[in-house]
């Protein structure tokens, strides 16, 4: 396990160092594009200050300007009233229209979570406050939201054992395009529960233990008749500004036609939503995989929902799943379910090898139990960065628990902006993930901008086609969750309506790039990567043939070189492998990462180098 952390954390430096060059390219080559149009480099140089202006900076201390902020406040002095507001609207900017705002003293993080009765020891971070004091922030902190714009809503409260409380600040979105989304990839064992759960939250109203709250999540007639989802469906769970959920009026009918039928549509969803929190529902039979992998490695998902079943526990497919969000260094999220029907020793026993795999030397993670919002509140921040993974113990029938999952995903930051996956001041770079065909519109495609930006009417290239060509097209419409829109920044999952353009010559894996005067990408058939052998029965040689997964691409490959000294590869070896694809070249770039199976083989690698 020490060779796959070693190597993820190499996959990493590839990866970044690949960005950082690709990224002085593009610029290089908008400095070239404002010289011939007579601009100076200086143009360049404001726009990706621009660019950067928004973004969160990591060395301000927040919770500094927390204190400044109740100080000034609690005061009484208008000036500085004024000068907090300021201060209050400049944390909003920076933290892209979302802020919890903390009053009062808090444990530490590794006391709350620990899920030990609190200590009032003299680690306890911010300053205490009196329960009046407390009220009168509240009350100007929401004038002070209502006055920029926004609102503010409780998100905990403690008026016992040093008052404290947590408000979320928010602003609504100038329009549907910039609603913030967090991407959720929920993945799991047949029968653990996914499709259930997702139901529950995106409809509200309960289960009744007999899987009436995700007949309207299916897709297929044969979904509906064995209850198990076979492709990869999508579910969105809109938040308003004060944090509740947007559900629809029928939430608690007990008619499936009428849950079927009477749901909020998409569009409904993303005018009213403050934030969207879009759940990608992967299969959990082991004969999805393929889409499953898929899923997981096209949708840059900002974490990944493990199922468990109380009942049955950590089995088959579930170990799978965790093992590639791992090997894809994506965080994890862990819902216990069915703790309604399961005994409480076989629950237990769930929980003791839930938390043993989670501690093992693969996953090297730090168990949390959500026990109570304040613990949902705090651990939405902080669970990525800090390598801890959040245990919800949930019951759909009764509604156990789903109160603390709904906290923590109203609060979950998105990673729309994460300078690590999404490039937004580079050229267009749109990678397809579906394909359809839709009545009177024509093809439409949907996938994720990784680059640039895109508007309706631009004149774009589609491809790699089969021969390595790039296709002209246009723009002609563009939504996003089924919502007309204008424009689409990087980081941004929007469906695009192509012009004069024939389904058949679109797939998935193809990219939309922008049409220049500057060649497009060049489509490659072979390329290096650096890999590791995850698993394999018994020894890898050149001619193997495996289904790779390099972001939205998904085909054949064949191995035609490597450079191990005794020409085979075995479990846990590393080299750098040549790789040849078998059908057709493909978009893929320098640091992409990429996973490969056959069978149970499996291999982790990043791309290294392009050959032609």
């Amino acid at each position: 396990m020490a060779t796959l952390r070693g190597f993820q954390h190499e996959m990493n430096e590839i990866h970044a160092r690949e960005l950082a060059k690709q990224r002085a390219l593009g610029i290089a080559e908008r400095e070239k594009e404002n010289k011939k149009v007579g601009s100076k480099v200086v143009e360049v140089k404001r726009d990706v200050v621009e660019s950067d202006a928004g973004r969160p900076d990591s060395s301000i201390d927040l919770d500094g300007m927390d204190e400044e902020v109740q100080s000034l406040l609690l005061s009484g002095e208008t000036p500085k009233y004024e000068k907090a507001r300021d201060l209050i609207a400049q944390l909003l900017t920076r933290s892209r229209g979302e802020y919890i705002c903390r009053i009062g003293r808090r444990p530490p993080h590794s006391e709350l979570f620990a899920g030990q009765p609190l200590n009032d020891g003299e680690e306890w971070l911010g300053v205490d406050r009196s329960l009046e004091e407390m009220d009168r922030l509240h009350q100007l902190i929401a004038q002070i939201a209502e006055e920029v714009g926004g609102q503010a809503s409780v998100s905990y409260e403690s008026r016992t054992n040093h008052p404290r409380i947590s408000l979320l600040l928010r602003l609504p979105p100038p329009n549907v395009s910039l609603t913030p989304e967090v991407r959720c990839a929920v993945v799991g064992n047949v029968d653990s529960g996914k499709s259930t759960t997702l139901g529950v939250l995106t409809r509200g109203g309960l289960d009744d233990g007999r899987g009436r709250a995700r007949v309207g999540l299916f897709r297929h007639k044969h979904e509906l008749e064995t209850g198990r989802t076979s492709s990869v469906g999508m579910e969105i769970l809109g938040f308003a500004l004060n944090g509740s959920g947007i559900l629809p009026t029928t939430s608690n009918s007990m008619d499936p036609d009428t849950i079927r039928r009477e749901k909020l549509g998409w569009e409904e969803i993303s005018s009213q939503a403050a934030k969207i929190v879009s759940f990608i529902d992967l299969a959990g039979h082991e004969k999805y995989l393929k889409t499953t992998l898929y899923g997981l490695t096209s949708g840059a998902p900002a974490c990944v929902v493990l199922m468990v079943g109380a009942n049955a526990g950590l089995i088959g497919m579930s170990k799978e799943h965790l093992a590639i969000a791992l090997a894809l260094s994506i965080p994890v999220v862990v819902c216990i379910t069915k703790i309604d029907m399961t005994p409480a020793n076989i629950l237990q026993e769930t929980v003791k090898q839930v938390v043993k795999v989670l501690k093992s030397p693969g996953c090297r993670k730090t168990p949390v139990f959500v026990k109570s919002v304040e613990i949902a509140v705090e651990l939405s921040q902080v669970y990525a960065k800090e390598r801890l993974c959040p245990i919800f113990l949930v019951s759909n029938v009764t509604g156990e628990g789903l109160d603390h999952v709904r906290a923590f995903l109203n609060l979950l930051p998105s990673d729309e902006h994460d300078d690590s996956k999404f490039m937004p001041d580079q050229p267009l770079e749109y990678s397809i993930t579906e394909v359809w065909s839709v009545p009177y519109v024509g093809t439409v495609v949907n996938g994720i901008v990784n680059g640039g930006s895109v508007r309706v009417g631009d004149q774009v290239l589609l491809g790699p086609d089969a021969n390595g060509n790039y296709l002209p097209t246009s723009i002609k419409s563009m939504q996003r969750k089924r919502a007309p829109v204008n424009s689409a920044e990087a980081g941004q999952c929007v469906s695009l309506a192509l012009k004069r353009m024939k389904k058949q010559a679109v797939r998935k894996g193809m990219v939309i790039v922008h049409k220049t005067e500057s060649p497009p990408p060049k489509a490659i058939r072979r390329f290096q990567g650096q890999v590791l052998i995850l698993y394999h029965n018994t020894t890898l040689q050149k001619n193997y043939q495996a289904m790779l997964h390099c972001g939205a691409v998904r085909q054949t490959v064949r191995i035609i070189e490597m450079n191990h000294p005794q020409g085979i590869l075995r479990t846990g070896d590393r080299a750098t492998v040549t790789f040849e694809f078998i059908s057709h070249p493909e978009f893929i770039k320098q640091g992409m990462k990429l996973l490969f199976r056959e069978g149970k083989t499996k291999g982790l690698g990043v791309v290294t180098q392009l050959l032609d």
